[in-house]
């Protein structure tokens, strides 16, 4: 009797077995686990086997435990579950003590009507999906403003000793004719991640080793290849400060103001360098690594060729470090890969090829060009384009889509739709080619 700890479950109660194999008949098709007991008694020992329970839907008269007292006993099991009583009207003292001590969110009177009835339990249902997301999101949130607070603490002094380290080098480096500043910066800058500690230290200094090979590669001259290296270590330094919320959401998931938050990062790791003359030619690559290619990107809607090119080589390298990141085989081909499905929109499509590479040295994968493997990933890393591997499922087992095929805006609508309301054990798996 005991679900899967992920799928959502609704628990009917009512001592005649007639009306709960009614209501199991209105609900079959439904994306949740319908349990049932026929006493209260019965329905605790039932919330002690199941969790994930979205809703409890009890009658108010039954021998021995009635749906008011049950449903009081009830909140201490399922503390977060939304309750329904049925009633009859002349049952109005009993349905005030449902509401007043069993923490009932509404009744539905007999007879009902079986069309409002499974309406209600849906949107129930979808009301304790957005409150557990935000129980999740808060806890999340939570832990990282402890964080973010002792980040805070010690981030002003460390910056304050980083930018007099980079100054005392600067001076410096003018009686040194055989080093140019931006290496000097450079080191540290990078020295200054060494001693910040930061948890995105890594993802910049991918990005700059990625964004540094393919400027070499381009036969670049040393002063710019080493200005494209320090733009892309500094490139995310706007988040520093940011609402945290906004560094671990995707960016499908954000709110208007969560949006808003974020698209300030670039103007503000701008901000943060423009005012010191060896960072001058490094602020506005800085400034427009978030521009599209196909000029829906931010702050100014830059397009094309019209992006500095440094820019459009972090844009690259950023998401392929993160598509690596959020998988656990196969890192290079799907980074890649995904870089490719966004080439011409978000990404320059010319220069997607020159970080193959290096992608694959990165991410000590060597594999043999033509072999087809899959991997699996989140809901919201989907993109047009991408080809399932395997069948997918619902949390409750309902076949969404057949393996073989290619996803499009509708078919990548529905799956995060169902991976929100109910999801499954497992992500998505698609299917990687090495080219």
């Amino acid at each position: 009797m005991t679900a899967p700890p992920d799928t959502i479950a609704v628990v009917l109660v009512d001592d005649e077995e007639n009306i709960l194999r009614a209501i199991q008949r209105l609900l079959m098709d439904e994306d949740f686990e319908v349990h049932t007991a026929v006493s209260g008694q019965e329905g605790l020992e039932l919330l002690r086997q199941i969790s994930n329970v979205a809703l409890i839907v009890s009658d108010q008269r039954m021998p021995g435990m009635g749906g008011a007292e049950f449903l009081g006993c009830s909140r201490e099991i399922a503390p977060h579950a939304l309750r329904i009583l049925l009633t009859g009207y002349s049952d109005i003292h009993a349905t005030i003590e449902a509401i007043n001590r069993g923490g009932a969110s509404r009744y539905v009177s007999k007879p009902w009507d079986d069309e409002e009835l499974v309406g209600i339990i849906r949107d129930a249902v979808a009301q304790y999906t957005r409150e557990r997301e935000n129980r999740r999101l808060n806890e999340i949130i939570d832990q990282q403003n402890k964080e973010l607070e002792i980040w805070n603490q010690n981030l002003k002094k460390r910056l304050l000793q980083s930018t007099t380290t980079i100054r005392e080098q600067s001076q410096t480096l003018k009686n040194l004719d055989e080093k140019h500043p931006v290496a000097v910066l450079n080191q540290a800058f990078d020295n200054f991640f060494e001693v910040m500690g930061d948890r995105y230290a890594v993802h910049a200094r991918t990005v700059s080793t990625l964004v540094t090979d393919v400027a070499r590669k381009m036969g670049l001259d040393a002063e710019t290849v080493a200005r494209f290296r320090l733009a892309a270590l500094l490139h995310d330094t706007g988040k520093l400060g940011s609402l945290t919320v906004t560094l671990n959401k995707h960016v499908d998931e954000m709110s208007e103001s969560e949006l808003n938050e974020y698209r300030l990062h670039p103007l503000r790791g701008e901000a943060m360098f423009r005012q010191v003359d060896e960072l001058k030619e490094v602020a506005p690559l800085i400034r427009s690594h978030h521009e599209s290619f196909d000029g829906t990107g931010f702050p100014d809607g830059l397009a094309g060729e019209a992006i500095p090119l440094g820019a459009r080589l972090i844009a690259i390298a950023d998401v392929i470090e993160k598509s690596a990141r959020s998988v656990g085989q196969q890192r290079a081909e799907y980074a890649l890969m995904n870089a490719r499905f966004h080439g011409g929109t978000l990404l320059d499509p010319k220069l997607i090829s020159l970080f193959q590479g290096i992608s694959r040295i990165v991410y000590l994968e060597g594999n043999k060009t033509g072999e087809v493997s899959d991997v699996e990933i989140g809901p919201m890393e989907l993109i047009q384009g991408m080809l399932l591997a395997r069948d997918v499922k619902s949390g409750a087992g309902v076949l969404l889509l057949q393996r073989g095929v290619v996803l499009d805006s509708a078919a990548v609508a529905v799956i995060r739709s169902h991976y929100h309301k109910n999801p499954p054990s497992e992500g998505i798996f698609i299917q990687v080619t090495d080219e």
